[in-house]
């Protein structure tokens, strides 16, 4: 079986979430080739380390970025397929296909839930390209049942649509740990961690909020992950709230980074408005680290009932779930115990082997 595998999104400026699923899903897909009868080939724009370092054959198409968006949005070339039996795209950067089998990943369904919370550009181009999948596309991969729920239910699409959950990469926490968190500027005061994009879905400004509470006053505030769009300025958001001197803003960091950083964190908080599935969420459970999240129904699916719940947008809320997460109890590190064997069963092998099971359904049905 021959897999064009568009790999894009693992040499964006900011890969996000999206970024490291295409990254590790295309990694254990090559482990998997040797042992499989499976013939890889990575497609990227432009010449890129990221990929070249881990798939040995990498087709340049002479064009990325924006430029490619625009291209693909409107159908256009360079068109993939021949010398394929399959094309994923791992994202909705769907490129037009010929002489052979489309899957498409689709990650969320917030262009259409949540559209306030992207660019007008965004839901614009998702939109399109999501419409064009369901429609060219012979299997669409979600990470989670609620998304593909979602999909049938806005969308209906007429190719089968699977859930499969994504994995949790591996960072085992380097011997230096507390020197390297001492070198990103984080204290000795113990912290609440968020790891994402700053964007106005990811609820940053629900936690600074609810950092400012009085039984919060202890805990310190690390800030994980690149800007995005939204103007979400944490900083000022913090100094209003008066917890502007607790407030650890790192940037994208390293994987050794992380998880010096996941390792040394009190509670993991997540209070996204909308999510697909929430990575951050089973790697801190993996890491030995509570874990609080919204309600949103796809960070439910993804924690399997081992974090604590908060409402959506409710900073009130949001601090009690802190302040339980953080207590220390027994019925918490019992909670923690079953979190890190729930994460243990999500691996990027498992998503692999289920990615290539659904790659030879699409080749029956095209």
């Amino acid at each position: 079986m021959r897999v064009d595998f568009l790999a894009e999104q693992v040499c964006s400026r900011v890969p996000g979430g999206t970024g490291r699923y295409a990254a590790q899903l295309l990694a254990h897909l090559a482990t998997s080739a040797s042992g499989e009868d499976l013939h890889l080939r990575a497609v990227v724009g432009r010449p890129c380390a990221r990929v070249t370092d881990v798939v040995p054959r990498v087709r340049t198409i002479g064009v990325g970025g924006p430029v490619l968006a625009r291209l693909w949005e409107r159908g256009l070339p360079p068109t993939l397929g021949p010398g394929a039996d399959v094309v994923h795209a791992p994202t909705l950067l769907v490129p037009p296909v010929r002489k052979a089998a489309l899957v498409v990943t689709v990650h969320d369904a917030v262009p259409w839930t949540h559209p306030d919370t992207l660019t007008p550009r965004g839901v614009s181009f998702h939109r399109r390209m999501a419409e064009r999948a369901m429609a060219r596309a012979d299997l669409i991969i979600t990470p989670t049942q609620r998304v593909a729920h979602q999909l049938a239910e806005l969308l209906d699409p007429p190719c089968q649509v699977q859930a499969i959950p994504l994995g949790v990469t591996p960072m085992p926490v380097p011997p230096d740990a507390p020197a390297r968190r001492v070198g990103l500027g984080i204290g000795r005061a113990p912290y609440v961690l968020f790891v994402g994009t700053r964007e106005p879905r990811k609820g940053l400004d629900v936690l600074v909020t609810a950092m400012g509470h009085a039984e919060l006053s202890h805990l310190d505030l690390v800030v994980v992950g690149p800007i995005g769009w939204g103007d979400v300025d944490v900083l000022t958001a913090s100094n209003q709230a008066g917890i502007g001197s607790r407030v650890h803003l790192l940037g994208a960091v390293s994987d050794e980074d992380l998880a010096a950083v996941y390792a040394g964190a009190a509670a993991l908080a997540l209070p996204s408005r909308a999510e697909g599935f929430g990575i951050p969420v089973i790697e801190a459970m993996a890491h030995g680290v509570p874990v609080v999240i919204s309600d949103d129904p796809s960070l439910l699916e993804t924690a399997g009932g081992w974090a604590t719940i908060s409402a959506i947008g409710d900073p009130d809320s949001l601090a009690q779930a802190l302040v339980s997460a953080t207590s220390g109890s027994a019925g918490m590190t019992a909670m923690v115990a079953g979190a890190r064997e729930h994460a243990g069963e999500l691996t990027w092998e498992r998503a692999a082997q289920r990615t290539l099971a659904a790659y030879r359904t699409a080749l029956g049905r095209a």
